[in-house]
Protein backbone atom coordinates (compact mmCIF):
# COMPACT_ATOMS: atom_id res chain seq x y z
CA UNK A 1 0.00 0.00 0.00
CA UNK A 2 1.16 2.92 -0.98
CA UNK A 3 0.47 5.72 1.48
CA UNK A 4 0.83 9.29 -0.60
CA UNK A 5 1.78 12.31 2.09
CA UNK A 6 0.15 15.88 1.41
CA UNK A 7 3.08 17.65 0.48
CA UNK A 8 3.49 15.99 -2.19
CA UNK A 9 -0.18 16.14 -3.85
CA UNK A 10 -0.14 19.80 -3.15
CA UNK A 11 -2.53 21.38 -5.25
CA UNK A 12 -0.21 22.69 -8.62
CA UNK A 13 -0.45 25.72 -9.66
CA UNK A 14 -1.07 26.19 -13.65
CA UNK A 15 -0.27 29.43 -15.43
CA UNK A 16 -2.70 30.50 -17.94
CA UNK A 17 -2.88 34.70 -19.58
CA UNK A 18 -0.71 35.27 -17.31
CA UNK A 19 -2.59 34.22 -14.37
CA UNK A 20 -1.54 31.50 -11.85
CA UNK A 21 -4.29 29.15 -11.20
CA UNK A 22 -4.84 26.02 -8.65
CA UNK A 23 -6.61 23.10 -9.52
CA UNK A 24 -10.09 22.85 -8.39
CA UNK A 25 -11.35 20.00 -5.99
CA UNK A 26 -12.65 18.18 -8.67
CA UNK A 27 -9.77 18.24 -11.22
CA UNK A 28 -7.35 17.19 -8.37
CA UNK A 29 -10.04 13.90 -7.27
CA UNK A 30 -9.64 13.13 -11.46
CA UNK A 31 -5.60 13.35 -11.57
CA UNK A 32 -5.46 11.92 -7.87
CA UNK A 33 -7.94 9.06 -8.64
CA UNK A 34 -6.22 8.31 -12.63
CA UNK A 35 -2.43 8.43 -10.90
CA UNK A 36 -2.03 4.45 -10.26
CA UNK A 37 -4.49 1.33 -10.98
CA UNK A 38 -6.25 1.35 -7.46
CA UNK A 39 -6.73 4.81 -5.72
CA UNK A 40 -8.30 4.69 -2.45
CA UNK A 41 -9.78 8.26 -0.97
CA UNK A 42 -9.57 7.21 2.89
CA UNK A 43 -9.93 9.29 6.71
CA UNK A 44 -7.63 8.64 9.21
CA UNK A 45 -9.26 6.02 11.88
CA UNK A 46 -12.80 5.77 9.21
CA UNK A 47 -13.39 1.59 10.31
CA UNK A 48 -14.94 1.44 6.96
CA UNK A 49 -11.84 2.74 4.95
CA UNK A 50 -10.07 0.10 6.64
CA UNK A 51 -11.68 -2.56 5.75
CA UNK A 52 -11.28 -1.77 2.11
CA UNK A 53 -7.63 -1.28 2.58
CA UNK A 54 -6.84 -4.69 4.19
CA UNK A 55 -9.36 -6.52 1.31
CA UNK A 56 -7.42 -5.02 -1.42
CA UNK A 57 -4.41 -5.92 0.41
CA UNK A 58 -5.39 -9.48 1.15
CA UNK A 59 -6.09 -9.52 -2.70
CA UNK A 60 -2.24 -8.72 -3.47
CA UNK A 61 -2.82 -5.19 -4.48
CA UNK A 62 -1.35 -2.69 -3.48
CA UNK A 63 -3.27 0.70 -3.96
CA UNK A 64 -2.54 4.21 -3.57
CA UNK A 65 -3.81 5.58 -0.18
CA UNK A 66 -4.36 9.40 0.09
CA UNK A 67 -5.72 9.91 3.86
CA UNK A 68 -7.85 13.32 3.06
CA UNK A 69 -7.81 13.98 6.67
CA UNK A 70 -3.90 15.05 6.06
CA UNK A 71 -4.08 16.61 2.49
CA UNK A 72 -4.39 20.34 1.68
CA UNK A 73 -8.09 20.62 0.98
CA UNK A 74 -9.02 17.34 1.84
CA UNK A 75 -12.44 18.18 3.12
CA UNK A 76 -13.52 20.27 -0.62
CA UNK A 77 -11.77 16.44 -2.11
CA UNK A 78 -14.53 14.78 0.45
CA UNK A 79 -17.17 16.84 -0.62
CA UNK A 80 -16.28 16.33 -4.40
CA UNK A 81 -16.25 12.49 -3.06
CA UNK A 82 -19.32 12.72 -2.09
CA UNK A 83 -21.12 14.66 -4.91
CA UNK A 84 -19.58 11.49 -6.90
CA UNK A 85 -20.88 8.60 -4.94
CA UNK A 86 -24.06 9.86 -3.83
CA UNK A 87 -25.17 11.69 -7.06
CA UNK A 88 -26.87 14.56 -5.34
CA UNK A 89 -25.85 17.97 -6.20
CA UNK A 90 -25.19 19.33 -2.35
CA UNK A 91 -24.02 17.45 0.54
CA UNK A 92 -23.21 18.59 4.49
CA UNK A 93 -19.75 17.70 5.69
CA UNK A 94 -21.10 14.84 7.61
CA UNK A 95 -22.49 12.74 4.92
CA UNK A 96 -19.13 13.78 3.11
CA UNK A 97 -17.04 12.04 5.50
CA UNK A 98 -19.52 8.77 5.58
CA UNK A 99 -19.45 8.58 1.98
CA UNK A 100 -15.55 7.59 1.93
CA UNK A 101 -13.89 5.08 1.41
CA UNK A 102 -13.78 5.98 -2.60
CA UNK A 103 -12.08 3.33 -4.55
CA UNK A 104 -11.09 3.57 -8.04
CA UNK A 105 -10.03 1.24 -9.98
CA UNK A 106 -8.01 2.09 -13.42
CA UNK A 107 -8.87 5.32 -12.95
CA UNK A 108 -13.14 4.98 -12.74
CA UNK A 109 -15.06 5.18 -10.07
CA UNK A 110 -15.72 1.82 -8.66
CA UNK A 111 -17.98 3.33 -5.48
CA UNK A 112 -17.83 2.71 -1.87
CA UNK A 113 -16.96 0.08 0.89
CA UNK A 114 -20.57 -1.44 0.35
CA UNK A 115 -19.89 -1.84 -3.74
CA UNK A 116 -16.46 -2.98 -3.17
CA UNK A 117 -17.89 -5.87 -1.09
CA UNK A 118 -20.39 -6.64 -3.36
CA UNK A 119 -17.99 -6.94 -6.31
CA UNK A 120 -15.92 -9.29 -3.99
CA UNK A 121 -18.58 -11.22 -3.22
CA UNK A 122 -20.23 -11.76 -6.51
CA UNK A 123 -16.94 -12.64 -7.89
CA UNK A 124 -16.67 -9.58 -10.58
CA UNK A 125 -13.52 -7.44 -8.25
CA UNK A 126 -10.76 -9.89 -8.78
CA UNK A 127 -11.54 -9.58 -12.62
CA UNK A 128 -11.88 -5.68 -13.01
CA UNK A 129 -8.40 -5.52 -11.01
CA UNK A 130 -7.02 -7.61 -13.28
CA UNK A 131 -8.26 -5.75 -16.21
CA UNK A 132 -6.94 -2.25 -14.84
CA UNK A 133 -3.46 -3.77 -14.12
CA UNK A 134 -3.65 -4.14 -10.60
CA UNK A 135 -3.21 -8.04 -10.63
CA UNK A 136 -1.23 -10.31 -12.70
CA UNK A 137 -2.27 -13.79 -11.54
Amino acid sequence: MRMVESEKEEAPAVEAEGKVMRWSPYERVARMASGNAVVVFSVSGCCMCHVVKRLLLGLGVGPTVYELDQEKGGREMQAVLAHLLSGSPSTSASSASASLPAVFVGGKLLGGVEKVMSCHINGSLVPLLKQAGALWL
